[in-house]
């Protein structure tokens, strides 16, 4: 039997259900709610009503758009090379690519990573439309800006196999050791990149 107001309960229950959020996390949010003006409650039930109606996905590059667009800007936008694409695993992984204001290419968006453990194959992403992309856009570079882990290599990998007919550059964002990190700290996927990108003095 619960002390707590059924109301706040199902709110803990609810946050907690969250990547990330544990237990604890979860009652301080929902106290942090309760105890503050209603309006920061209704705001945040505003958006959490509207997220689904107002967001779709890209039919090209299927990154995150407006509901009502179809494409998205950074795809139709005249001043991006659509010849250049950058492979990400999610739509988020754009938005820090796009902070560098580095990149003037476009996105792929492949919707996760192949991961066998948790049931998710090649055929799941959305590598076939990345290769009917390449023919119809006459793309000549994909930058693989998937994670240095097992699962961003092993994508990786993959997608190399898969594009190993088509005239294209493929490319892989370059590894090396973060700022102020011990090499006996360091992982082995991160050290072999690192040794992979070495530079000449």
């Amino acid at each position: 039997m619960s002390v707590l107001p059924p109301a706040l309960q199902d709110l803990i229950e609810a946050l907690g259900s969250l990547p990330g959020v544990g237990p604890r996390t979860a009652e301080r949010y929902a106290y942090f709610l309760l105890k503050n003006p209603d309006v920061i409650s209704q705001k945040l039930a505003d958006s959490v009503t509207k997220l689904h109606s107002g967001v779709a996905y890209c039919k090209k590059t299927f990154a995150l758009i407006p509901k009502d667009q179809e494409i998205s800007t950074l795809y139709s936008d005249p001043t991006r090379n659509k010849q250049q694409v950058a492979i990400v695993a999610e739509p988020f992984d754009i938005v820090a690519l796009e902070k560098t204001g580095q990149f003037r290419g476009t996105y792929h968006v492949l919707g996760g990573l192949v991961s066998p453990i948790d049931g998710i194959g090649p055929e799941q992403l959305h590598i076939h439309e990345l290769v009917t992309r390449i023919d119809e856009d006459k793309v000549t570079e994909v930058i693989l800006a998937t994670n240095a882990s097992v699962e961003g290599e092993s994508t990786a990998l993959y997608i190399q196999q898969q594009l190993k007919d088509k005239p294209v550059t493929i490319s892989r964002l370059a590894r090396g050791l973060p700022v102020g990190v011990d090499l006996e700290y360091a992982d082995s996927i991160t050290l072999s990149r690192a040794l992979e990108g070495r530079t000449a003095l």
